[in-house]
């Protein structure tokens, strides 16, 4: 394989050093990156040579001498805010270069249908990065449920807690408009996962949801789902905070744990590994659970009735914002 020049925006960001990572161990090299930011000495670690530019106009510049004198890069990968993708993944079509884009890939369902006529026009193929689904325990799962063809639905539970300091509602990712809340921040990887594993949502309600949780239920065609997704460090189960842990994941299939918590650092190489063999997850793939964390985002909550997720019942906090200026 041919080694391929991708560049990267948003290399300061929490996961930029995952795909720094893959690009390396797949033998591609990094040869531009751009962010605001300037906190970026990650990059020596992989590729010391790389560019940097904290001006985006400057960064569209480079590549553009870079594509007309046909030493252009093959694939832009982006890492950037949320709320961005989608026109950062138009800025890599419009290179004519492939785009491997983190979660979410957009924000809004119809987001998807522009992007492919863009990448119609271009020829050009929007990756996504859907890693859990590349997971080997995963795997077994899911040729598990397709070969047993259960006549009726399997029960889930899915709680997922990753604590968050205050930092968090002073960032983008507080901002529900650039980070799509809570189900799409830190949730939509589940949710496609939940969509991969048991079919087409059927029905959806949303029974609490605040600036530090939600929890709902959603049947699927063959699972009914109660989840509980939260970044309150409060709501933990007792024997995690007497640990001092600070996050828990939880998927009960009919009773039963399924554990899948080891194995997640070598996924994103895993990602690229499908991608450069022309194998990466497309926009289609990401509507599903687009779709979903979308009418999260818009629903109107129930309130605790009808089945509902143990954990959502845990007492509401403040935010800290409002904490903070006395409201």
């Amino acid at each position: 394989m041919n080694q391929k020049k991708f560049a990267l925006v948003g290399a300061a960001g929490y996961i930029a050093p995952r795909h720094m990572k893959a690009i390396r161990e797949t033998g591609q090299d990094l040869v531009a990156a751009y962010d605001k930011n300037d906190s970026v000495g990650i990059i020596d670690s992989y590729f010391p040579n790389a560019d940097f530019f904290t001006e985006f106009e400057r960064f569209d510049r480079h590549l553009e001498k870079m594509r007309r004198s046909y030493t252009g890069i093959e694939y832009l990968s982006v890492c950037s805010p949320n709320y961005l993708h989608d026109a950062h993944i138009r800025f890599g079509l419009r290179l004519g270069a492939d785009v491997i884009c983190e979660k979410p890939l957009v924000l809004n369902p119809w987001n998807i249908d522009a992007l492919k006529e863009i990448s119609m026009e271009t020829g050009k193929k929007v990756n996504t990065i859907l890693q859990l689904r590349l997971h080997p325990r995963v795997i077994e799962l899911k040729n598990k449920i397709d070969s047993q063809k259960q006549a009726g639905k399997y029960d889930v539970d899915l709680t997922y807690i990753t604590s968050r300091g205050k930092w968090y509602y002073s960032s983008w990712k507080g901002d529900d408009s650039k980070s799509g809340g809570i189900a799409t921040n830190i949730g939509v990887h589940f949710y496609d996962l939940l969509g991969w594993l048991f079919g087409p949502v059927q029905e959806q309600k949303v029974h609490v949801k605040s600036h530090d949780r939600v929890a709902g239920y959603i049947e699927y065609q063959h699972a009914r789902v109660r989840y509980f997704l939260s970044i309150d460090v409060n709501t933990l189960p007792a024997e995690v905070l007497y640990n001092k842990g600070r996050t828990y994941r939880s998927l009960m299939i009919d009773g039963e744990e399924f554990e899948f918590s080891e194995g997640f650092g070598d996924l994103h190489t895993s990602s690229y590994e499908h991608i450069l063999r022309g194998e990466g997850f497309d926009l289609e793939e990401s509507r599903a659970s687009i779709e979903t964390v979308y009418s999260i985002r818009h629903a109107e909550p129930v309130g605790l009735v009808g089945s509902y997720h143990p954990f959502a019942g845990k007492p509401l906090s403040r935010h800290p914002q409002h904490t903070a200026s006395g409201k």
